[in-house]
């Protein structure tokens, strides 16, 4: 770390030497959600919406924010959560991620559409993490992924059911998303600008879909990746798919996706461990309600039979804390890593699980708790018509 570094005390600190870092087609990869952009707006707006019940005069001392997700101990109930593309945030971002989790004792995910690959990371760590699978129609691929992911000593599989089709991502689209990047006139004078980020590039080798290229069917090298994207996800999934994924898999099972209450009660029935309540961060079905806004309503139809997990719009541990209150179990990052990932590679995704901690930490003790598994409603002041509910 530079000596003149600036000092980081808030994810926003990350963010801005993130802007400055990446190239423009990176940051808006991390930086957007599909159409209009409104639920990926909301699922940040909607936890501002929810107040904190400030209590004095209560013992803080001894305070923890130690906990479990799906029987693996954790220092604090937040995972980093699968991304898409991070090694073209940082030259092997996945490994860099994967190290600063595990030495900080919370878990990792691996996304199929990862840069480095399963066996990158593996090698590259020292402690197990978790993979994420999305549903495809190449049911070879998905079996080899399953059994390399095995072989890697994961310790979980995340299982994403919202991305059956791709959703309408305006960004994506107008910056001609690709890893690595096509070389064109606005790309060049973008990257132009960003030599810090291509020298780091220059020096790795991991530059293409390592799950992908090399691995599934006619998918040989770059040139022909994003063929097999287009038609690469299964469209006729449905819950006896699911159940067939689940039993491939001979440990926890984590269910992405989950934005209703009776697909919840599905992923139930299908015997899954653990759902992540999640909109995929604003990317797939714009206009969909927000991940905290839903919570309420999953918890009240599952919530004592499976684990309930969070993601997307959480930037800060305040909102961590509002999720664990409204009854998660458990919560996870994905922008807000990349943020850290991109502006100081291992060591910033440190910095941001360094942030999320203490601010998780001060307001469990300004609330008046001293442990997670303690944290309830009633820490919490929630907006009348907040818990939406279906009629």
């Amino acid at each position: 770390m530079l000596p003149f570094a600036p000092k980081i005390t808030e994810i926003a600190d990350l963010k801005r030497i993130y802007a400055r870092r990446v190239p423009k087609m990176f940051f808006d990869y991390c930086e957007s959600g599909s159409w209009s952009e409104q639920t990926f707006r909301e699922n940040v707006s909607d936890f501002d919406d929810i107040r904190l019940r400030q209590r004095v005069a209560v013992d803080m001392t001894g305070r923890t924010t130690a906990s479990k997700m799906v029987g693996q101990d954790v220092a604090m109930p937040v995972a980093l959560a699968p991304v898409g593309l991070t090694g073209m945030q940082s030259a092997d971002g996945e490994i860099k991620a994967a190290r600063a989790a595990a030495k900080f004792g919370v878990p990792f995910t691996l996304s199929t559409m990862s840069i480095c690959s399963i066996e990158d990371v593996a090698e590259h760590t020292d402690k197990p993490f978790w993979f994420q699978v999305y549903t495809l129609r190449d049911e070879d691929f998905m079996r080899r992924l399953m059994a390399r992911a095995k072989a890697a000593k994961c310790s979980a599989l995340v299982i994403t059911l919202d991305l059956q089709i791709m959703g309408q991502r305006h960004k994506d689209i107008k910056n001609g998303l690709s890893a690595p990047p096509k070389f064109t006139p606005k790309s060049v004078v973008n990257l132009a600008t960003k030599w810090g980020w291509g020298l780091e590039m220059l020096q790795t080798k991991r530059r293409f879909f390592g799950n992908i290229v090399g691995h599934a069917a006619g998918v040989e090298d770059a040139s022909s990746l994003s063929s097999w994207t287009s038609q690469a996800f299964d469209h006729s999934l449905d819950w006896a798919r699911v159940k067939e994924l689940r039993d491939m898999w001979d440990g926890p099972v984590i269910l992405k996706g989950i934005l209703d209450a009776e697909d919840a009660k599905m992923a139930v029935n299908v015997g899954a461990d653990a759902i992540v309540v999640s909109n995929h961060g604003g990317r797939q079905l714009d206009g969909a309600l927000s991940s905290i806004r839903m919570l309420p309503q999953i918890m009240e139809a599952v919530g004592d039979k499976i684990e309930v997990h969070l993601d997307s719009g959480i930037r800060s541990g305040q909102d961590v804390l509002k999720a664990l209150a409204l009854g998660a179990t458990a919560t996870y990052i994905g922008r807000a890593f990349v943020y850290g990932l991109g502006a100081r590679g291992e060591q910033g995704v440190t910095e941001t699980l360094e942030v999320i901690y203490k601010e998780l930490d001060l307001t469990m003790a300004l609330c008046g708790r001293r442990d997670v598994a303690d944290l309830n409603r009633e820490n919490l002041l929630i907006p009348a018509g907040f818990e939406t509910r279906f009629t």
